[in-house]
C-alpha cells in the first residue's frame, strides 16, 4: 500500500469525519482519479517533437499516455479533423497515490518562487485543476536531453460535493494552498 493511501485511511478519514460530521466512512470524499494533459500546441506542427512530448509523460507519471486528436478542423489555427493535439494520461489505484505523492512533497517544492497553489482553481464539484508551467520541475526528466519547454494541466477529480470538503480532502494529503486567500477571507470576515 502506498504512504498516502495509509495517510488516508487512517488519519484524513477520521479527520474528515470529525469536521463535517458525517456518520460512515463511504459519505467521507476521496480521490477517483488524477488526469495529466499536455497540449502540443504549435509543437503538433513539428513531427520529431511528438515522441520526446510522449516519452516524457511516461517518465513523469509511470503510465504510457494516449494522444489526443482534434475533432474538427480549425482553419485559424492550421489544425485539421484527426491531427493529434495532445496526450493525456489517466491514474487510478496506487499509481494515482504515488503520483500525487510525488507532485506534493518533490514537484510543487521546486517552482521557483513558489507561495502556495491557488484554492481558486476547485470547480463547484470539488475537482481541483493544476497548471504547471514548465515539466522541467520533475525530477525523473534529464534536462539536458529536454526538446523543448512546455506545460502541462494536472486535474484531481474527487467525490467531493462541496469545495470545502475537497479543500479539506488535499489539505489531508499536505497540498500547500497559499496564505493569501486564507488571510483575505479572514479580514472580510471581521468587517
Amino acid at each position: 500500500m502506498t504512504r498516502l493511501k495509509e495517510v488516508y485511511e487512517k488519519e484524513i478519514v477520521r479527520g474528515l469525519m470529525d469536521k463535517f460530521g458525517y456518520s460512515g466512512r463511504m459519505q467521507v470524499p476521496k480521490i477517483e482519479k488524477i488526469v495529466v494533459n499536455v497540449g502540443m500546441g504549435q509543437m503538433a506542427h513539428q513531427k520529431d517533437l511528438i515522441d520526446p512530448i510522449r516519452d516524457e509523460l511516461a517518465a513523469i507519471t509511470g503510465q504510457r499516455p494516449c494522444i489526443t486528436r482534434s475533432k474538427k478542423s480549425i482553419a485559424n489555427f492550421k489544425i485539421r479533423e484527426g491531427a493529434p493535439v495532445g496526450y493525456k494520461v489517466t491514474l487510478r489505484g496506487d499509481r494515482m497515490y504515488e503520483f500525487l505523492d510525488r507532485l506534493i512533497n518533490f514537484v510543487i517544492p521546486r517552482i521557483k518562487d513558489f507561495r502556495g497553489v491557488s484554492r481558486n482553481s476547485f470547480d463547484s464539484n470539488g475537482n481541483y485543476a493544476l497548471g504547471i508551467k514548465d515539466q522541467s520541475i520533475f525530477p525523473e526528466l534529464e534536462l539536458d536531453k529536454l526538446p523543448v519547454s512546455h506545460g502541462m494541466d494536472v486535474c484531481i477529480v474527487t467525490t467531493a460535493k462541496t469545495k470545502e470538503e475537497a479543500v479539506g480532502l488535499l489539505e489531508g494529503f499536505g497540498m500547500p494552498f497559499s496564505k493569501k486567500h486564507v488571510e483575505k477571507t479572514v479580514e472580510t470576515e471581521k468587517s
